[in-house]
């Protein structure tokens, strides 16, 4: 499959599968554009998805909000901390090179079950 036709599996099967909200995080969520969202997905699909799809190395699950409850509650900023800087299992920008923060943040939103 192309990056962005598995990117449209992804969240076909993601969307059908979440049925709970994720909690809120301690910092309200800056907005983000569609066009950065956009871009930020098709780099999730060539990186970000090798792991958070299946688990690897314990890395939370995309559309399971449970396995992401505790990250959320130290808020999002921890969380792109945590992504750009490495943390546990997860090194450095996630294997993106090419992501900017927004990038990143889309795909934490999205990965965590928000918008």
């Amino acid at each position: 499959m192309t990056g962005m036709r598995l990117f449209a599996f992804f969240v076909g099967v993601l969307t059908a599968a979440s049925c709970t909200d994720a909690p809120e995080t301690k910092s309200p969520p800056l907005p983000i554009s569609q066009a950065a969202t956009d871009a930020a997905m098709e780099k999730w699909s060539r990186s970000c998805v090798l792991c958070h799809v299946a688990g690897e190395g314990s890395a939370p699950r995309v559309g399971h909000p449970e396995e992401w409850a505790e990250r959320l509650e130290q808020g999002e900023d921890v969380l792109l901390a945590h992504t750009v800087e490495g943390y546990n299992n997860m090194p450095p920008l996630g294997y993106c090179m090419a992501c900017e923060e927004d990038d990143f943040r889309a795909m934490i939103r999205f990965m965590a079950g928000g918008s």
